[in-house]
């Protein structure tokens, strides 16, 4: 299914405030964190809502399980701050049961209206079948629901009419982990934080030098793809911005 060219991003110098929307603490660092990271040095307001604690994640078996949402709460926060993002939002959702409730899109546009920003970064609800491991049925049903805020509820004053903020229209959409990608960020001068934003979740990694490795192979190869020189680095993502 092809993603139709519906608008290229607005400037940054456009941008006042972003909403980050993921499933789970770390999904935003394996995809995004660089971007960020380019977003608050410009000057842009980021704040980042986490459906779940991430109850199931992680690889320590003699860890007490119910001490996993602090430590995933506390990873995350330290994560952002890498990158310059101080206003979390954790929703508290279970980890593996995430759904595209009525209850969890009223639960985002609530906090789209709170935030009231121009663009809306989330995951895809798209199944991604040859990287099928970004397509966690927890990232598909986060970003079906953040969709659904984006729209039409979040922009329509008669949805979800007992929350008593004011209807707030996002100027555009940008997925992650998209098997269309149209846009590409230039993160050369991010890459660093984005690494130490990821190794921030220090319970989530067996092998973390590897998987720093691994991340700057695959930001090369991302900016390889957007036409950047060797030497860069990129992320990429989808962007919807209805005309």
């Amino acid at each position: 299914m092809s993603v139709p060219e519906v608008g290229n991003p607005l400037p940054d110098d456009e941008i006042e405030r972003v909403l980050v929307v993921v499933a789970h603490p770390d999904d935003i660092d394996f995809g995004g964190a660089g971007t960020v990271a380019t977003w608050t040095k410009a000057g842009i307001e980021v704040h980042y809502c986490v459906v779940t604690d991430g109850q199931a994640g992680g690889f320590e078996p003699d860890r007490d399980r119910s001490e996993i949402p602090a430590v995933r709460r506390a990873e995350q926060t330290t994560a952002a701050d890498h990158v310059g993002v101080h206003d979390l939002h954790f929703l508290g959702y279970v980890d593996g049961q995430v759904e595209p409730t009525p209850g969890l899109i009223r639960d985002i546009t609530r906090l789209i209206r709170q935030v009231r920003p121009q663009r809306l970064l989330t995951q895809s609800p798209e199944r991604w079948w040859s990287r099928l491991q970004v397509s966690h049925p927890d990232h598909l049903a986060t970003a079906e629901a953040t969709v659904r805020a984006f729209y039409p509820a979040a922009g329509n004053p008669y949805a979800y009419d007992d929350l008593t903020e004011d209807a707030w229209h996002v100027a555009e959409l940008w997925m992650m982990e998209h098997p269309e990608r149209n846009h590409w960020v230039d993160i050369t001068g991010t890459i660093d934080q984005k690494i130490a934003a990821l190794m921030s979740h220090t319970s989530q990694h067996r092998d973390p030098e590897t998987l720093a490795a691994d991340m700057r192979r695959w930001s090369q190869a991302n900016a390889t793809e957007a036409g950047l020189p060797d030497d860069h680095y990129a992320e990429a993502f989808t962007v919807i911005r209805p005309l």
